[in-house]
């Protein structure tokens, strides 16, 4: 069944967990957190031979790019490589504003064509001096001066400790295919997509203040006052029909290079506001840097630290999910997952979190369903608190464990148990800094950090969600964890749950916000194939995927969308079917009966 022109209203959510951006780990720096590391460190020399036997043995001088004050040196590293990141856009698309930012969060270093040209010509090298030639005739700097001048640049020793962001090149198909042949290969490379119409009216509206330098825009960002706005001029390029020309130019040399690094390719919708642009650039990048990360102290259900590698072909979610059992490196890459966004959550002062990480053998719909999984999960976690001197109470609901069968509902029966005979590690653990316990306002004491509930979920004649508002509001504000909830409304003995104070205890259950979520769509009715997966890690969006069939039966997820709240089922289909957002409609089709799974 292809997506194509038919509606893929058919597509169903199930329970599936979500793979977070993990923005806790950082590439190598050698630049204090107070500095922006934006300004180049100078090249102290090129030699390059061209094919052609032209333009050898230019030289870029040393004083060229070393306009830029060092830093008092301070390293800050990681195992990770660092990051290296592409970056196009037409002209007013924001790439410059983006650039800021991905600088300022990433530290990359920003090697930017216009600013390599400028600095040579300003300086008066060899090499400066022929780019200035064919500048002053009106011709572009050919493709082997330019490369060559990229190249260096991402030799020296400061792109090699904190990574590079590459603004606007390549330009050409020689241009990237000369990169490829060197091994200079981005990560990712971002395209921000912005409609013409809008790129037009940001440049014809745009002014200079000839005193300050400072950019305005008549009606997105004005002047201060009417005298600055007296003295305002229109820059010559930013007429529509220079605007528009220039725009043709852009197209032309993206579409020639866009099949070079199609596989990386991330558009990002630049209509929107700079922080909302960068919120999905941050979420893009922050993931790219998890998965470079080479290890990452995870398990220590025996007291000792285990790695982690993760698949650098997963791009941030693991493929073959559907396999049961789950390898064991999916299942500890969603744990570190899971317990990153938490760490997250509970620094950034929240106190009400739920997670929802539905992989089959943590959906307890499914004939998979793994407890033993779930308690793995909650291990981590709670360890991993205890490891920094925090108290973690692990609550599970309050008749579960006696017996083997004991309790409602089936899916935790003896999971009391099954915590008191786990593993924690050889330090004692448990006992001093974890303990086990019930779910309810009794069972919270004044030396507990963190609570952390095992699944509570409602069973028939007992609501969980009253024993649960007890217990949150003993706890006060410290932080209460979720772990995969199930609190519905269901049916009780003579209907009481279902009419006194239903309202309010469902009101009460809905009011945890997610630190973490992951869900795996299918076609409606069916278990395969996965058409995609719908994720968030706090505090980054949520952020939509589609699952893409590789070569030699190899699969890759792809991000399609993301969304700053949790999109609606009409919103992922219509992500799906590539149609553009903010069209005003209600739920249709299996997506408007199933778009309550969704809230």
């Amino acid at each position: 069944m292809m997506i194509g022109s038919s509606s893929v209203s058919s597509l169903q959510c199930s329970n599936v967990a979500a793979t977070p951006p993990l923005s806790s780990l950082s590439a190598c720096s050698l630049y204090p957190s107070s500095i922006s590391p934006s300004p180049s460190p100078s090249l102290s020399s090129l030699h390059s031979s061209f094919s052609n036997g032209s333009l050898q043995s230019l030289s870029l001088s040393h004083t060229a790019l070393s306009s830029a004050k060092k830093p008092e040196t301070k390293v800050k590293c990681s195992a990770s490589e660092p990051l290296k990141v592409m970056i196009s856009g037409a002209p007013a698309s924001g790439k410059g504003t983006q650039c800021e930012l991905i600088v300022k969060k990433f530290r990359l270093v920003h090697v930017s064509t216009g600013d390599l040209l400028r600095a040579e010509v300003a300086a008066g090298t060899d090499i400066g001096n022929k780019a200035k030639a064919f500048m002053n005739a009106g011709q572009l700097v050919p493709d082997e001066i330019v490369t060559a001048m990229v190249t260096a640049r991402l030799a020296l020793e400061d792109v090699k400790q904190r990574g590079w962001l590459l603004d606007g090149y390549p330009r050409s198909y020689a241009q990237a295919q000369s990169l490829e042949e060197q091994n200079i290969r981005p990560d990712v490379y971002i395209v921000l997509d912005v409609p013409d119409e809008i790129l037009i009216d940001r440049c014809v509206g745009r002014r200079l203040d000839p005193t300050t330098g400072k950019i305005y825009h008549i009606k997105n960002f004005p002047p201060e006052n009417d005298e600055i706005k007296a003295r305002l001029i229109t820059r010559p390029d930013d007429t529509e029909e220079k605007v528009k020309s220039r725009l043709e130019i852009y197209k032309k040399n993206a579409e020639s290079i866009s099949a070079t690094y199609s596989s990386i390719t991330k558009k990002i919708d630049g209509s929107r506001s700079k922080d909302e642009v960068f919120i999905e650039i941050d979420s893009i990048l922050t993931q790219l840097q998890n998965n470079k990360q080479k290890g990452t102290n995870l398990v220590r259900g025996n007291g000792s630290v285990q790695e982690f590698s993760k698949e650098s072909s997963w791009r941030g979610i693991p493929t073959r999910l559907n396999n049961i059992p789950h390898s064991r490196e999916i299942r500890k890459y969603f744990y570190q997952d899971v317990l990153l966004a938490t760490q997250r959550s509970i620094n950034d002062g929240r106190t009400r979190l739920k997670v929802e990480i539905n992989i089959p053998e943590l959906n307890p719909e499914m004939d998979v369903y793994r407890i033993g999984t779930l308690m793995e999960l909650v291990r981590v976690i709670a360890l991993s608190f205890a490891d920094d001197g925090k108290r973690v109470k692990v609550c599970v609901q309050g008749s579960m464990g006696e017996g083997a069968l004991a309790g409602m509902p089936l899916q935790l029966a003896g999971s009391r148990k099954i915590l008191e005979f786990m593993d924690w590690g050889e330090y004692g653990a448990l006992g001093t800094f974890i303990k086990i316990g019930s779910i309810g306002g009794k069972e919270v004491d004044e030396e507990d950090d963190i609570f952390i509930l095992v699944a509570p979920q409602n069973a028939v004649g007992n609501c969980i969600i009253d024993d649960l508002r007890a217990m949150t509001d003993a706890a006060g504000p410290r932080p209460v964890i979720l772990i995969n909830p199930r609190l519905k409304d269901l049916p009780g003995s003579s209907g009481i749950m279902q009419t006194i104070g239903r309202d309010k205890r469902l009101e009460y259950a809905a009011s945890f916000e997610n630190c973490y979520f992951f869900r795996l769509l299918y076609y409606a009715g069916t278990q395969y194939p996965i058409m995609g997966a719908l994720r968030m890690s706090y505090p980054y969006p949520y952020e939509l995927y589609k699952r893409v069939d590789k070569e030699f039966g190899k699969e890759e997820y792809v991000l399609l969308s993301t969304y700053p709240v949790k999109p609606t089922g009409d919103e992922i289909n219509d992500a799906f079917l590539g149609k553009p957002r903010n069209q005003a409609k209600g739920n249709s089709g299996i997506w408007g009966f199933l778009s309550g799974i969704l809230g």
